[in-house]
């Protein structure tokens, strides 16, 4: 027996649907961090490593070339010394990070709603709890 799922629903629920991968990787942690970056201009691995904070240089190489592997970052390495190399997005990544950046500013103008719905839920657990307790 299949599970269905709605019609406007792209097949993401199965776990071997290779855009649920994709979209693993564009909205993972460092991903949406790195496209968001990216779409105001190129950046060289430890200027996009100082803007996005926090990651390992490890991360960032692992996001990076994730991105890159996806088609969604472009790495230019440039022949010099000592080596520069600058990512940029390709026209693919442009695409999803101004999807990302559009969830980034709904997030940003609906923090305090959320904030608000979890106080709510965290009052009512806890007062679940304590009445669970008695």
């Amino acid at each position: 027996m299949s599970v269905s799922r709605p019609l406007d629903l792209p097949p993401i629920t199965e776990a071997l649907c290779p855009s649920r991968l994709l979209l693993e990787h564009v909205t993972s942690r460092w991903g949406v961090l790195v496209l968001i970056h990216l779409l105001h201009r190129p950046h060289r691995f430890s200027e996009l490593r100082r803007a996005v904070g926090h990651v390992s240089e490890k991360m960032l190489a692992q996001t990076l070339q994730t991105l890159e592997r996806d088609g969604l970052v472009h790495r230019d390495a440039k022949p010099v010394i000592p080596p520069r190399v600058d990512y940029s997005l390709t026209d693919l990544g442009r695409e999803a990070a101004e999807q990302v950046r559009t969830l980034a500013f709904w997030a940003k103008e609906r923090m305090e709603q959320v904030e608000k719905a979890r106080d709510a839920y965290d009052e009512a657990r806890a007062a679940d709890h304590d009445s669970r307790a008695s």
